[in-house]
């Protein structure tokens, strides 16, 4: 990569992303309202809030059996309309609001005295907090996948509402809000700890609490219509541009450089993915084409903002290596029905790219640079301390919140409502006619 065709706003990536109240944005200190990028951020967005609905729903639940699809749909939705007023309750201000070293304030609570320039990025803090916003509504909705088919839709609400103020809010505060992480040098452009990190842990940890799915490992049938999942799979990959590219909070270099490492990651790591599957079994399937390009897409969030093309293309082929065998570990050999592999393919990858970074973000490699002040070595050790210790509390969180909802609302649906599948049992309706 030529590092010379980064202009000054892109080299400040590194500063801005380690500074209070930013999102890993690579702009400077703009005074006034930017309309090209607040349209961009406008438009990233719809994009973000496209990879849950319908992106990640139709993702999940092309994979499930189905007379479970409404229920997954369903649990997307949900997740969408509590967290969204979670957010604009007292969400965003305690992520956002003030530079406590573990959460934020209430100064913004009900989205009231947002500022008509967000200091720092040249857009209404409105839009901040709308894009913002779109984060913390996908990523309980990752979790979901770790235990469809079996659960109450009482506890999927209600857990995914704790959680967001148990787990999201802090870590969201910790390093993208001027936390104790950022004010350490962490690097996460746009999610690889805050957001796969943290449902990928979760995931694992509910998967285990909640039980497997009767029949699992061996009477299992195989996802009823990987067609849907491929369209899924479609929509998360063109959303996570604005996922990526958006987090640069700017329309120039710097989110056409997010974006180009994405593309290039999954497409790597979705290659990868079959690769391995033709040594293995023979056949390079539909369903693993996806699954390969969104470990890719989890793998590359992290460094995609700080990493050049081979970077990002390096990146994605090990995020598609690393996450093929993880499926493997969990399901097959450690026998954990975390059904959708959210564990193997967005914790594992997004913990694998925020450590890669240090490296593929470095000058001679093609990156745009570390945290200012920091070595490859130390630069390591603050991605790992801040992947270890947000591993480490959203498990912890994790398990405490299913144990007390256990309790309260119970976590399972009857072994006949499982034999019949949530969309009836639960919702009284059918994705499909069967008559």
């Amino acid at each position: 990569m030529n590092h010379s065709r980064f202009n000054s706003a892109a080299l400040a990536a590194i500063a801005v992303s380690v500074a209070p109240a930013c999102h890993a944005a690579t702009v400077g200190s703009e005074s006034h309202l930017d309309t090209g990028q607040t349209a961009w951020v406008l438009t990233a967005s719809a994009l973000v809030l496209f990879m849950t609905l319908p992106g990640l729903a139709l993702f999940y639940g092309g994979l499930v059996r189905a007379r479970n699809l409404l229920s997954v749909l369903m649990h997307s939705f949900a997740i969408c309309c509590v967290v969204s007023l979670i957010w604009a309750i007292c969400g965003y201000s305690l992520a956002f609001d003030g530079d406590a070293p573990y959460v934020g304030g209430l100064g913004k609570a009900f989205l009231e005295h947002l500022a008509s320039i967000k200091p720092g990025t040249g857009l209404p803090e409105n839009v901040f907090a709308l894009f913002q916003m779109t984060f913390a509504i996908i990523t309980p909705t990752l979790i979901i996948g770790a235990f469809p088919e079996r659960v109450k839709f009482s506890f999927v609400v209600l857990f995914s509402s704790i959680w967001l103020m148990l787990v999201y809010l802090p870590i969201a505060h910790w390093v993208w809000g001027g936390g104790w992480l950022a004010q350490q040098g962490v690097m996460d452009f746009a999610g690889g700890i805050v957001v796969h990190t943290t449902a990928g842990v979760s995931a694992l940890v509910a998967a285990l609490l909640v039980g497997a799915r009767h029949g699992f490992p061996h009477s299992l049938t195989p996802p009823h219509n990987p067609g849907i999942t491929m369209a899924g799979a479609g929509m998360l990959w063109v959303g996570w541009f604005g996922f990526n590219g958006g987090s640069a909070l700017t329309a120039d270099g710097a989110a056409g450089s997010a974006i180009l490492s994405t593309h290039l990651a999954a497409a790597a790591a979705a290659l990868t993915w079959i690769a391995i599957e033709r040594i293995r079994i023979g056949k390079a399937t539909s369903v693993g084409i996806v699954t390969g390009a969104v470990a890719g897409l989890a793998t590359i969030t992290p460094a995609s903002g700080y990493v050049g093309p081979a970077g990002a293309m390096a990146i994605g082929v090990a995020g598609g290596l690393v996450c093929f065998f993880a499926t493997l570990l969990i399901k097959h050999r450690l026998r954990v029905d975390d059904s959708l592999d959210v564990f193997a393919v967005h914790g594992v990858g997004g913990m694998l790219g925020s450590l890669l970074l240090a490296g593929f973000a470095l000058p001679a490699l093609g990156g745009v640079g570390l945290a200012d002040g920091m070595t490859f070595s130390s630069q390591l050790m603050v991605q790992a301390e801040a992947v270890g210790i947000t591993g480490l509390w959203s498990g912890v969180a994790t398990f405490v919140i299913v144990k007390l909802l256990r309790q309260f609302t119970g976590l399972r649906v009857t072994r006949e409502e499982e034999y019949d599948g949530l969309d009836l049992s639960v919702h009284g309706e059918r994705a499909y006619d069967f008559t």
